[in-house]
C-alpha cells in the first residue's frame, strides 16, 4: 500500500479487509492503473462505521478478495464520477493528473458524507463486477485458433459467465497474435496483445453457433447497462475505455444471444455434441465466482460428455483462468479436448488478467 499522511488517521476497517484493499492496490500497479489503485489505498482510511458503505464493507460476511470487493467499490466510485454526480471525486479522475493520497481520501470522505450518494455507493457492493473485458478475446482467440487447428471443424461456442456477451462477438475483432494475423481487420475492436514465443496455429476459425450464460447478464440495449459496463474499466486506461466502447456498439449491432441461469444447470442442459463440429465450452477470469458444486457439477459433466465425443463430434474446454495465480502470479489458457479415447491436456500460455501480453507455450 502506498504511504498516507499519518495525520489522516489509521483505518477502521478490520485487518483482512485492509490487506484485501492493498493486495488489490498492488495488482492495480501491476496491470497499469496507478488511479485505481490510489482509490483503493485511499478507501482505507476513508471508509469507516458512519457511512452505511463503510459499515457494509467492515461487516462484509465473505472473502474480500475472492469476491473482488474492492472492484465493487471502484466501480460504484467510476460510475459516480462519470455521471457527474461527484464532482469533488471526479476533479481528480482523468484527464487531471493523479492526485495524491491525501486529496483522493478527502474526496472519498465527501462521496461518503452525502447520503444519496452514500446510498448509491453501497449498491454497487451488492453484486459481482462485470467487468467482460475485451481483451481477453485475444487470448482466447489464440486458444480457438489451436482448437480449429486440431479438429479441422467449425466451432459452437458455449461462453460461461459471459455477462453482456461482448467476447461471444470474438470472431468478429481483428487480432495481431505473435506473427499471426486473423479475425477481422475492419472491425472496430482490434486485439494486438504483446506477445512472447512461438506464434498459436494458423486456422479457420469459423463459428457455427454462438451461446452464453450468466446469473445476471447483462443487455447492452440497456444504456444504464452501457454504463455500468464502463464503470467497471479503470479509467486511467484510455486504449481499455475506447477498446470496451467500440465492443459496446457491436454487441448492440450484433448481440449474442444469452441465458440466465446457473452454469452448471445450462451446461447440462445445453452443451451437446453435434457431428461435423466442435463443442466448445470456454470462460475466462469467471471461474473463481462459480460455488464449489457448480464448478463440480461442470467438470464431472464435461468429462462424462467427452467420453463419448469422436473425431466427428469433438469436445474442448478452453479456460483462461487464475488457477495457480498465487504460484505464478499470472492467469493460465489450459485446454482439453476430447476427440475419442483419453482427453488431451494443454497448457497453452500464461497472459496477462487483462490480455495486454501473452507468453504462449
Amino acid at each position: 500500500m502506498a504511504l498516507l499522511p499519518a495525520q489522516l488517521s489509521p483505518s477502521a476497517l478490520p485487518p483482512h479487509i485492509t490487506a484485501a484493499f492493498a493486495k488489490q492496490a498492488e495488482f492495480c500497479r501491476f496491470a497499469g492503473s496507478p488511479l485505481t489503485a490510489l482509490v483503493c489505498d485511499a478507501a482505507v482510511l476513508a471508509l469507516d462505521s458512519r457511512s452505511a458503505t463503510g459499515r457494509a464493507i467492515i461487516a462484509w460476511p465473505g472473502v474480500p478478495f475472492a469476491d473482488a470487493l474492492m472492484m465493487r467499490f471502484t466501480g460504484g466510485c467510476n460510475a459516480l464520477v462519470r455521471s457527474g454526480a461527484a464532482p469533488v471525486l471526479a476533479a481528480l479522475y482523468p484527464p487531471a493528473p493523479l492526485p495524491d493520497s491525501s486529496a483522493m481520501v478527502g474526496a472519498l470522505r465527501a462521496v461518503l458524507r452525502d447520503p444519496a450518494l452514500d446510498a448509491e455507493l453501497v449498491g454497487w457492493l451488492a453484486g459481482p463486477p462485470q467487468t467482460n473485458e475485451v481483451a481477453r478475446s485475444g487470448v482466447l482467440m489464440a486458444g480457438l485458433l489451436t482448437i480449429a487447428e486440431a479438429t479441422h471443424l467449425p466451432l459452437r461456442l458455449f461462453e460461461l459467465g459471459t455477462s453482456a456477451g461482448l467476447n461471444l462477438n470474438l470472431d468478429r475483432f481483428g487480432y495481431r497474435l505473435g506473427k499471426v494475423v486473423t479475425g477481422d481487420s475492419a472491425s472496430p475492436v482490434q486485439l494486438a496483445p504483446v506477445w512472447t514465443g512461438p506464434a498459436p496455429p494458423m486456422a479457420d476459425v469459423k463459428v457455427l453457433t454462438r451461446r452464453g450464460v450468466d446469473i445476471n447478464p447483462l443487455d447492452v440495449s440497456d444504456a444504464a447497462v452501457r454504463e455500468r459496463l464502463m464503470a467497471y474499466v479503470w479509467p486511467d486506461q484510455n486504449e481499455r475505455v475506447s477498446r470496451a466502447a467500440a465492443a459496446i456498439a457491436l454487441a448492440q449491432v450484433s448481440p449474442p444471444p444469452i441465458d440466465r441461469a446457473d452454469a452448471a444447470d445450462w451446461v447440462e442442459d445445453r452443451v451437446v455434441l453435434a457431428a461435423g463440429s466442435t463443442a466448445v465450452v470456454m470462460h475466462s477470469i469467471a471461474w473463481q465466482y462459480f460455488p464449489t458444486a457448480t464448478q463440480r457439477r461442470i467438470a464431472a459433466y464435461l468429462a462424462a460428455l467427452g467420453a463419448k465425443a469422436s473425431a466427428d463430434t469433438p469436445l474442448a474446454w478452453l479456460r483462461y483462468e487464475m488457477d495457480d495465480a498465487a504460484a505464478a502470479e499470472l492467469p493460465t489458457l489450459r485446454l482439453t479436448l476430447w476427440q475419442g479415447g483419453a482427453p488431451t491436456e494443454r497448457l497453452l500460455a500464461r497472459a496477462h488478467p487483462h490480455g495486454a501480453f501473452v507468453q504462449w507455450q
